[in-house]
This record gives structure tokens, sequence and C-alpha cells, in this order.
């Protein structure tokens, strides 16, 4: 019996899937679909892979909870639809099965065979690192101490060891450590912070994550948000980031991103008027900054109301 099962989330993955699933290898593997608009369950039934086909879209976590408990293996391999396997996973198996440790990733390289540093590990954000994500300052200067800690910039990617804040585009987990999480928190929706969350509070039981670089996968990256327009991606992440850091953070740190949210969205929308010439990016932050002014005051995340087309 195999050891492992892989689950794969998608939503209109139609140019990326097959090289996915080709890649498997015989493994067990369960699909499921978020109501795609394209040709991506056509192309998945082509495949001896289970189907599950959402009516609607249910987010990655808990499309993700569909697919682990459709499987009944030990242990489960979740990737992403852009993400092709190039080396055997037994490595991974065997780390995520030693004692003390629940998870297991290996090394995302890009299509070219360079390992993608800055994505492949990070370490569990704090309230600083958020705040500077949301400032800019991160991608401004990519080199100042808190990214550098973040995205793991002072790691040799090549060196096995300890990991906090693997992706989910590529992990491994033990079924029973996901049973005693309550599996993903589907309240990031559609997408974000949801693998950041499951792995912190599977560290916050004892739980280690093994890194295992001489498993590599090819990774494309940026599929999984081609499908949302622009101003619904924004809203939905800020609004992901907002729920993590009232999850994790005590509450005078939660506040203090909620703050630089709204500082960091007010220069945003100012500098996208400008570059675009359009009010679009004025409406889109105004959403942002009431759904933290909200938090700030409250403590309390709000629902955007961009999926039924407000930030579009």
């Amino acid at each position: 019996m195999m050891r492992t099962g892989v689950v794969v989330v998608t939503y209109n993955s139609a140019e990326v899937i097959e090289k996915c699933l080709d890649s498997c290898n015989g493994l067990p593997v369960v699909v499921v679909d978020n109501a795609s608009r394209d040709s991506t369950q056509d192309l998945v039934r082509k495949h001896n892979v289970r189907l599950i086909a959402n009516a609607k879209n249910r987010g990655f976590g808990g499309a993700a909870n569909q697919g682990v408990a459709e499987l009944d293996t030990e242990l489960i391999l979740l990737l992403n639809p852009d993400v092709e396997l190039s080396a055997s996973i037994e490595p991974l198996e065997d780390a995520c099965l030693r004692i003390g440790f629940g998870m297991a990733s290996g090394k995302l390289t890009d299509e070219s065979g360079i390992a993608q540093s800055g994505f492949t590990l990070r370490r569990f954000p704090t309230a600083w690192t958020l705040a500077f994500e949301v400032l800019g300052i991160n991608r401004l200067l990519k080199a100042n101490p808190v990214n550098r800690r973040y995205r793991c910039l002072d790691c040799d990617l090549a060196k096995a060891g300890e990991a906090e804040q693997p992706p989910g585009a590529f992990l491994m987990f033990r079924r029973e450590v996901w049973q005693r999480l309550g599996g993903f928190d589907t309240q990031f929706y559609p997408v974000w912070f949801e693998d950041v969350d499951f792995e912190k509070r599977a560290s916050d039981l004892g739980l280690k994550i093994a890194y295992v670089p001489e498993v590599v996968a090819r990774h494309r990256g940026g599929h999984s948000i081609a499908g949302l327009n622009w101003g619904c991606r924004e809203v939905c992440w800020y609004v992901s980031l907002l729920k993590y850091a009232s999850k994790h953070f005590r509450a005078y740190a939660h506040r203090g991103v909620s703050t630089a949210v709204m500082l960091g969205s007010l220069g945003r929308a100012v500098v996208g008027m400008i570059r675009w010439r359009s009010v679009r990016p004025i409406k889109v932050y105004a959403i942002v900054i009431g759904i933290a002014g909200r938090c700030l005051v409250t403590g309390r995340v709000r629902e955007p109301g961009c999926l039924g087309g407000s930030a579009s």
C-alpha cells in the first residue's frame, strides 16, 4: 500500500495541471477543482486520478481539506497544480515520519532549475515582518534584516535541516497531524496564509518541519492567483494577512499591523492613481483601509465584499 497520497487544488489550471499529474508517477492523487471555468476538469478526467468537482469556489483551505479526507494514506503531499515533481519523494516520507516531526518539504526551483530563494523557505512572520511588508519596505529595501530573516535569505538551500514555514505549494504532512489540527482553517478565503497558519499551529504543538533539499520540484509560480482580478486579489491578501495577525499576535501587535496596513494602503492608493491615471486604486485601497480600521477598533476582521464584485 502506498504511504503517500497527493492532493492538488485547481482553479482554472488547464495550462499546467497535466504536467503536475504526470509527475506524480502512479501515486494516488485527488484533484479538488474549485469550479474552474476552463478545461481543467476535462483534462483531469483523462488521468487515472480522483476528481472532486466543486460547484463553487471553496477556497484553497476548504478544497485541501476535501482532498485529504478522500485519501486513506498515512502521509499527504499537497501540491500546487503548477508544481512538477522531479525527484523521488521517499526521502521526504522518511523525514516526515521521524520522531518529533509532522511535516516535510523539499526544494522548489524555477523552470531553469534555479532554487527559488525567498519562497522555498520562510520563517514565521512577526508583527514587524508584516508591517514591513504592507509598508513596502521589504520591496524597496530587500536586504533589510527583517526581510532577510523572514525570507530565509541567510539560509543555504542546499543544506538539509529544520524549517518553519515552507510553502503549501509543496508540503507533506502526516494525516494524524492534520486531524489533530482540525485541518486547514477555512476562514483564510479564498487563499493566502492558510498554510502559514497550519504550520504555525503545528509548531505550537511542538512538531517540527523537515527541509529535505534532495527532493526537488519545479514551480512555475503565480498560477494560483492568476484567475483573480487585481482588486479582489489585493483586498483578499490584506484580509488574510489581518486574520493571521488577529489569530496569532497579541492585541497590541495586531493593532500595529492594522495601522501599518492603513498607512501602506494610503500610499499605494496615491501611487497607483498616479501610475495608472485611474481612481480604481483609490476605490480598492479604500476597502482595505476600511477593513483595517474596523480591525484596529474591534480586533475583528470582516469578510471582503470583493468576491461579489465591489473591488473589480
